[in-house]
């Protein structure tokens, strides 16, 4: 990304600051260090841990008035020692993240169009993946509706150039519609999601070359709910999803996804919690059809394992899908924040030559703010893995163990902000 553009847009923000009703300019650093041996997959036997550190820089620029909003998020995302000391012009990682603008037309109806995050409900299907440090944005136009109850219309479509119809993107959709109703109360939040998520195919090649001369969509559609409550104090969130329609390889799907989340305080400065969550699964020994459920575009990292073994990246060739039954609990005795959780994964397909049983996940993190100005984070993993684990994810069998430790430091300063 060219500094001069970087250096302009905030000239010209500051020289137009007289005619907007709110101008802020903001920062995001985010260094973080971890120690990995074992994560998404289990370490292969005699594998030495490793150490490196990633960071995020942002600059952020926002600003609004009563007809319309803009925000552009400048990101750079890198590894310690990646690039060279006496540089010159680096890695050209710098980048826009998101760039849009949102249209008032009403008090009730507004247009946010451009690339941007998409956030819905608890992250689970649409969400900004906030803990990798390039996190996710969609190119995508937003029709808005606000009175009684919610609604969001988005609309994307992709091609990889001006002269053809054809998008060669390696991992999103070409075309992608989503409906999402949401009505919302002091003692209940309900949401409805549709998404219609097109992968390209080539649907005609030349004989001779094999090169693609048409380009088809295959449609997968997720239809669920997401509704939040409470009893008493005790706080439960739940989600119901069904996939059908296509996959990319032309194979019909018929998947699941059901959670359910219960959450209780004890006294002012802990709580304890619980849950399940199925994300269906096809058998190995499956050829004709797909039952295994996709997290699409979630923040899978939220759920599931903080040492992102299933839907982060992949779940082994095939997946078998997943059972996870956890238990949760946090207490603040004083400035930090000390969190625990155990998972119990098994996969829900059946696997070739093994039981279901995959193995326990233990979860450990703490949270301190300074001032509120300064974050640290810190934590440490441990997978417990059993030998479906390692048949499903193509790895053999270690001695070694599977643990992940680190440490993150987040600041955040607002370097000028008129309202």
């Amino acid at each position: 990304m060219n500094k001069k553009l970087i250096f302009l847009s905030i000239c010209a923000l500051m020289l137009s600051i007289g005619s907007f009703a709110q101008v802020k300019i903001s920062a995001e650093l985010r260094p973080r260090t971890e120690l990995n041996q074992g994560v998404k997959q289990p370490a292969s036997d005699g594998q030495e841990a490793s150490i490196l550190t990633s960071q995020r820089t942002r600059l952020n620029l926002d600003f609004k008035n009563e007809v319309f909003a803009v925000g552009v998020v400048f990101q750079d995302v890198r590894l310690w020692g990646q690039e060279a000391q006496l540089t010159t012009n680096g890695n050209n990682v710098t980048y826009i993240h998101q760039a849009w603008a949102e249209w008032f037309m009403s008090d009730k109806f507004a247009l946010k169009a451009g690339r941007q995050q998409l956030v819905y409900d608890d992250h689970r299907i649409l969400g900004s993946v906030g803990w990798a440090q390039q996190a996710r944005s969609h190119d995508v136009a937003i029709f808005k509706y606000k009175g009684t109850f919610n609604a969001h219309l988005g609309l994307a479509y992709n091609n990889s150039n001006m002269h053809d119809n054809f998008y060669l993107g390696p991992d999103a959709y070409k075309a992608m519609q989503y409906l999402w109703l949401n009505h919302k109360t002091d003692s209940y939040s309900g949401s409805v999601l549709f998404l219609n998520n097109g992968k390209p195919y080539a649907k005609e090649t030349d004989p001779n070359t094999g090169e693609m001369i048409k380009q088809g969509i295959r449609y997968s559609k997720t239809l669920g709910t997401h509704i939040k409550s409470k009893i008493s104090d005790v706080k439960l969130v739940g989600n119901l999803y069904y996939q059908f329609g296509e996959d990319a390889g032309g194979k019909d799907i018929s998947a699941l996804n059901f959670s359910i989340d219960a959450n209780m305080p004890l006294g002012d400065k802990a709580s304890i919690g619980a849950g399940y969550e199925l994300l269906s699964g096809t058998d190995q020994s499956e050829n004709e059809k797909n039952n295994t459920f996709a997290p699409l575009y979630g923040t899978n990292h939220k759920f599931n394992g903080f040492m992102d073994y299933f839907y982060v990246g992949n779940h082994g060739g095939t997946s078998v899908g997943l059972n996870d039954i956890y238990v949760k609990g946090h207490i603040k005795p004083g400035k930090v924040k000390f969190n625990a959780a155990v998972h119990f994964f098994s996969a829900d397909g059946e696997i070739s030559d093994h039981s279901k049983g995959l193995g326990t996940e233990v979860d450990l993190w703490c949270a301190y703010s300074h001032k509120g100005q300064v974050q640290l984070d810190f934590g440490y993993s441990h997978m417990f893995a059993q030998d479906a684990l390692y048949a499903i994810k193509g790895v053999e069998k270690n001695s070694t163990g599977n643990h992940w430790a680190w440490v993150q430091l987040t600041f955040k300063p607002t370097l000028f902000e008129k309202k």
